[in-house]
Formats: structure tokens, C-alpha cells, sequence
């Protein structure tokens, strides 16, 4: 059978996906002419630069997080695949501006020995570097890509929060530590419906029968804490609203920012109404929804699935989450 899949050639679907967002947001970013990577379009700036980054396939993340407000450079690898080393190196010379750099990493194998190793390389040339590795994900501890937590939800919360941190001219270590506090207090977890098809792969990445689903699934299709009988979305939202809240724990009186994502396939429709049940779950546990996000931020190609992510919101990262930017994702306040 063909491949149903907009694309040309399966080899190229990486390259041309990144022609295709530079062409259509030229005023917020440029594409590098030699490897892969989404660049702020007026970068260099004078300020700690953010760069992230991670296997394509989860669109709009990272690149659609690149401009004012968020990050300055994204390094996606091929679908499902960490960049390489060069990729954050080249990216970081590029865009850095004497302030020095902050990679964000979310918490897979690949990712976090790759990004190290760009690490080494700048600082060795004597660029500072720190890194914040993100890990929220509450489903399981070790999984087929990872040693410990998942690192989901929470990545875009981290770009956009200390992305405002830069922006306002904090230093290198005041950027570090606001997205260390977010990671510390931001968890998720994510239910799948159906698979995903990797491009390269041309078949679903695993089987899942119609009348189940996948409690604590991974954005690579990772196997979660176990398969259920398909039930309403209420159920599935209390009992994954049951083991984020427990697991900070957040608590009554709490303040959060409250994110429905949509992993590819999922209407708005129904991201919408599990917003509503999440509301009234944590309505009941007297838990406030202080800032809100849904719709389809950190995907897993068409895969028909939603996650949920809670962060515990003080002063400061709510100041920080109403910044205004202005990415090709996300819009909001200039």
C-alpha cells in the first residue's frame, strides 16, 4: 500500500517540513544553510539565547517556539530521531550573543548525551553554557528512550517561561534557575487512542485495538503504565488528573497553569471537553486554574491521543507566562 502521507520523499520530509516554515514565517525565522536548524530571524541579540530541540515529528515543537519571547534556535533531528551534536553547536555560534546559552532538553538518551556533547564543544572554545533537562512526565520512570522521567508538557512551558526571562535581560544563571523552578513544579501525562505512522517506518509504530486505549503513552509511542477498555473522557482525565496531582502533590489552594494538548489527531472539539473535566476535577480538589493553554503544542505526528500538564504558578511565573511573544505558534501580547 502507498503511503498516505503528505509528502514528496520520505528522506526528505525534514528538510522540505523546515523549507516550508521558514518560507511561511520569514519575519520570525531563517533556516541555517548548513544543517538543521531554525534560527530567530534577527538574531544574534544581546541576551542569553535559548536553544532546544529533539526528533521532528512533534510539531509545532521546537521550531514553531522559535522568536521573540521563546527560544532563539530549535535543532530537530530526523522524525523521531535526536539532532546530532553539530547541529546545537553550529546553531549556538550562530546565534549567540555574548550572554551566553541555555540548551533545554527534554529527558531522552539521545537528546541529553547530544546536547552534552555540544555542551563540551562550545565551552571549550569559551562560550558558558548551562543546561536544564526537563522530566515531567509522572506515567513511568524508565521507558524504551529514556533512564527515568519523560520529559513532555513541560518543555514548552520551560521555552516560553524562561524564554521571558531572557527577554527581560536576566542573566545566564537567573534564566537556568526560573527553568529549573518550572521543572520542579510542572507534571504531565498523556493517553493514546490510535498509533502513529513514521514516515520511514510506512506502519503504524504499534498496535492498539479499537476498543482500548494507552494510559501513560509516550510522544515517540512509547508504552505507558497500561492498556484500559476504552471509557468516557471524564474517567480518563480523573484517573490521569489522580496521578499528576499526586505526585508533586499539588495541594488545595494551589494556583496552576492548566494545559490540554492535542498529540496530532484530536479534534479541538474534544480537546476542549476534556479541558472541562479537568476543570471540574480539580474544581473539586480546590484547585485553581490561574493561566490556561489547549490545542496541539507537542505532538506526536497523527496520533489521536491528549495530554495533560499542570504547573504550579507563584508571582513570578505568572509574570512570566503573560510576557508577550510572538513565535510562529505562539502569539500573544505585542
Amino acid at each position: 500500500m502507498p503511503l498516505k502521507k503528505l509528502i514528496n520523499q520520505v528522506d526528505q520530509v525534514v528538510t522540505e517540513s523546515l523549507a516550508g516554515l521558514g518560507a511561511a514565517f520569514g519575519d520570525l525565522v531563517r533556516i541555517h544553510p548548513t544543517v538543521k536548524a531554525v534560527l530567530r530571524a534577527d538574531a544574534p541579540r544581546p541576551k542569553v539565547v535559548l536553544i532546544s530541540g529533539g526528533g521532528s515529528g512533534h510539531e509545532p515543537l521546537h521550531g514553531g517556539y522559535v522568536g521573540y519571547g521563546m527560544l532563539d534556535a530549535a535543532c530537530p533531528g530526523e522524525v523521531f530521531t535526536s539532532p546530532t551534536p553539530d547541529q546545537m553547536y553550529e546553531a549556538a555560534k550562530t546565534v549567540h550573543g555574548g550572554k551566553g546559552v541555555l540548551f533545554i532538553v527534554k529527558n531522552y538518551t539521545g537528546d541529553v548525551m547530544n546536547f552534552q556533547m555540544a555542551q563540551d564543544m562550545l565551552v571549550s572554545e569559551g562560550i558558558k553554557v548551562e543546561s536544564v533537562v526537563i522530566d515531567d512526565d509522572v506515567a513511568v520512570k524508565d521507558s524504551l528512550y529514556t533512564a527515568g522521567r519523560r520529559g513532555v508538557g513541560g518543555t514548552v512551558l520551560a521555552e516560553k517561561i524562561a524564554g521571558a526571562m531572557a527577554e527581560l535581560g536576566g542573566s545566564l544563571e537567573e534564566v537556568r534557575d526560573v527553568c529549573a523552578k518550572v521543572n520542579a513544579n510542572v507534571r504531565s501525562m498523556g493517553v493514546a487512542l490510535t498509533s502513529c505512522t513514521v514516515p520511514a517506518a510506512g506502519k503504524p509504530t504499534f498496535d492498539l485495538p479499537e476498543d482500548q486505549f494507552e494510559l501513560g503513552i509516550g510522544i515517540h509511542g512509547e508504552p505507558g503504565r497500561e492498556r484500559r477498555p476504552m471509557t468516557q473522557v471524564r474517567e480518563m482525565v480523573r484517573t490521569m488528573g489522580e496521578a499528576i496531582v499526586s505526585d508533586l502533590p499539588f495541594q488545595s489552594g494551589d494556583q496552576v497553569l492548566a494545559f490540554v494538548n492535542g498529540m496530532g489527531g484530536t479534534p479541538l472539539m474534544e480537546l476542549f471537553i476534556a479541558y472541562k473535566d479537568l476543570k471540574d476535577f480539580l474544581d473539586e480538589r480546590g484547585i485553581e486554574i490561574s493561566r490556561s493553554l489547549v490545542g496541539n503544542y507537542i505532538t506526536s505526528l497523527e496520533m489521536q491521543g491528549f495530554s495533560i500538564t499542570l504547573l504550579k504558578l507563584d508571582s513570578q511565573l505568572k509574570a512570566l507566562w503573560d510576557y508577550p511573544v510572538h513565535t510562529p505558534a505562539l502569539r500573544w501580547g505585542r
